[in-house]
């Protein structure tokens, strides 16, 4: 079983490390996500260890970034719904976990807190594939 779980942990890594690669890739025209991604990098992936220091130190400029891609401008090739919904919805839970770690609240709140939020941006991740994209002005048409 470990060894799926790596082989699934390493495509994962490979599909963000090229969506996210400084010169370029799938997200150069979105700035905001690629800064969120970074904190998100440096926070989650410690915790999965239990390592929840680095969460504790960066809460606040995740929080920053979130507020960030939520004012900012979705690319065209982005823009649908499900993407919108999930970046409100990441900024919200974003001020959510800050609020818990500013409260010195449980490890436990804390961990589960940024989960959800990975979960959140994965969502937003895979909205912006094109085989996710749905045109909201051509929704209930039958097209033959």
């Amino acid at each position: 079983m470990k060894k799926y779980t790596f082989l699934l942990f390493f495509l994962i890594s490979g599909f963000f490390y090229s969506a996210f690669a400084q010169s370029g890739g799938k997200f150069a025209k979105w700035p905001e996500i690629k800064a969120y991604h970074a904190v998100m990098s440096q926070t989650f992936h410690p915790s999965e260890t239990g390592n929840l220091e680095p969460i504790k130190k960066q809460s606040k400029d995740l929080l920053a970034k979130a507020d960030a891609l939520a004012k900012s401008v979705v690319p065209q090739e982005f823009s649908n719904k499900d993407v919108t919904a999930a970046v409100a919805k990441l900024a919200k839970d974003s001020k959510a976990l800050d609020d818990l770690v500013q409260a010195k609240a449980k490890d436990e709140e804390i961990t589960k807190a940024l989960s959800g939020l990975h979960d959140t941006f994965h969502t937003i991740v895979e909205k912006c594939s094109p085989e996710n994209h749905h045109h909201d002005d051509h929704s209930g048409h039958d097209h033959k």
